[in-house]
């Protein structure tokens, strides 16, 4: 069974930083590329984060570039989000997804594959 666990959530203060991890298990890691999204209170699902099965190219949600890294070590099959510079309005639910496929064009939320079952990151003012 496919298993992807998310962990780093934890309270930060405004101007922070935290490092999500997603480790995944039972699933070939380096065919998928993957995503963070997130769930704020009240909001719906926002991609955050893409990243190629190779590691080769990342994209991002323009509320978040600049400020957040995605990277992913392919030996540990583990994805990761360098978060910094936190702001109050990126509390929410983190989850990381897997979608099938080297180098997707587009990251529809609907489109993934498979999901972990979040983390949570509350920023403080």
């Amino acid at each position: 069974q496919v298993h992807l666990v998310e962990s780093g959530g934890g309270l930060a203060q405004a101007g922070g930083s935290l490092r999500l991890s997603c480790a995944a298990s039972a699933i070939p890691f380096s065919s998928y590329s993957m995503s963070w999204a997130r769930q704020a209170p009240g909001k719906g699902l926002e991609w955050v984060s893409g990243i190629y099965s190779d590691g080769s190219q990342t994209y991002y949600a323009d509320s978040v570039k600049g400020r957040f890294t995605i990277s992913r070590d392919n030996a540990k099959n583990t994805v990761y989000l360098q978060m910094n510079t936190l702001k109050p309005e990126d509390t929410a639910l983190y989850y990381c997804a897997a979608l099938w496929g080297a180098a997707p064009t587009a990251w529809e939320l609907k489109e993934h594959d498979y999901w972990g079952q979040g983390t949570q990151v509350t920023v403080s003012s």
